[in-house]
């Protein structure tokens, strides 16, 4: 396993039971034998069940890409029918979760971005007796909304670790760029890195249109020439906010939240300082194993308190190690 470098923040280790995986579809069908298993292990033996994992991915987002491979993976191991559905519509991702009460799946693995649209709907699921495990967005609210555990990493927390680093390093006035105003998650990253370096200013941006995202940070760092590091928080915003910071001609340095191939390869060139990897695999595979745990022996991973997948700082010291893994899909 490759070292990371936590910088101040700490991190709670999920213990996720790595067995032998088999080659199953997500959307049904038998249990593969277990001689064509990947590693020779076997899938579990317990009831087949139907699990809906419900997220507010938006169309093209490659973040999304690994925490579905984390579930399919845990679903081939387990047993388990999965029903993959996102909308980054909060009254959409609601109807999804409706959608999944009435087709009385075994359980409903989903993200809080925007809890106050969901509550409503979760409570019914609660009453219909499906458990209900959180991920990536909303631990703060997560078991007030019936989950009985979350994954994913602590956003206040991995924002202070981002703000800890960059004030070590002597920046002073960061732009931190929000793709989604309103999200929990993305608002605690943002109010973390400020909390650290109070001269931190918030830049909203539209997320589902990169080349608004481009123009809105070229003007912004074209208008601010103090601002000294510009702050993605995700890979794929990340990596637009760099052309920005050509188009501006501006000396601002590139960080960053989350992963995938390209940026570790960013990283390892020097091209962006570092990011905060919140493991989006070990979310999407732990949010489905816990289900199954749960179903299979009433188990209820946490202890009622967030399972945490970050915040792991990942820079030039160990990207190129990342990038293995990152490249396979599963970083």
């Amino acid at each position: 396993m490759t070292k990371f470098s936590w910088r101040k923040a700490t991190l709670v280790a999920a213990v996720v039971p790595m067995l032998a995986l088999s080659a199953c579809s997500s959307t049904g069908g038998k249990p593969a034998d277990s001689g064509n298993a990947a590693g020779g292990g076997q899938v579990a033996t317990t009831d087949r069940i139907k699990i809906a994992l419900i997220t507010h991915a938006a169309a093209g987002d490659t973040f999304w890409d690994i925490v579905r491979k984390g579930a399919e993976e845990a679903s081939a191991k387990d047993n388990v029918e999965l029903l993959y559905t996102s909308d980054p519509e909060a009254g959409r991702q609601a109807q999804l979760i409706q959608q999944a009460i009435d087709q009385k799946v075994d359980g409903i693995a989903v993200t809080l971005a925007k809890p106050e649209a969901l509550k409503d709907v979760l409570k019914k699921a609660t009453d219909a007796g499906i458990p209900i495990v959180s991920l990536n967005a909303g631990e703060g609210v997560s078991q007030a909304l019936g989950a009985f555990t979350h994954f994913g990493s602590n956003e206040q927390l991995a924002g202070e670790a981002v703000g800890t680093r960059l004030a070590a390093e002597n920046f002073k006035h960061p732009v931190c760029v929000i793709q989604e105003q309103g999200h929990v998650g993305l608002e605690a990253r943002c109010a973390g890195v400020k909390a650290k370096v109070p001269g931190t200013e918030i830049l909203y941006v539209d997320g589902k249109d990169m080349t608004s995202v481009q123009s809105t940070a070229t003007a912004k760092l074209q208008a601010s020439k103090d601002a000294d590091v510009i702050i993605g928080l995700g890979a794929p915003i990340t990596l637009t906010l760099l052309k920005s910071v050509t188009d501006a001609g501006s000396s601002a340095k590139v960080a960053s939240f989350d992963l995938n191939a390209d940026l570790a390869q960013k990283i390892a060139d020097g091209a962006v300082l570092f990011t905060v990897d919140q493991q989006p695999w070990l979310q999407g595979y732990g949010a489905v194993d816990a289900i199954w745990q749960n179903k299979r022996g009433g188990f209820k991973i946490g202890g009622g308190q967030p399972v945490l997948t970050g915040p792991a700082v990942i820079d030039k010291s160990n990207a190129a190690d990342v990038l293995t893994f990152a490249q396979q899909g599963v970083r």
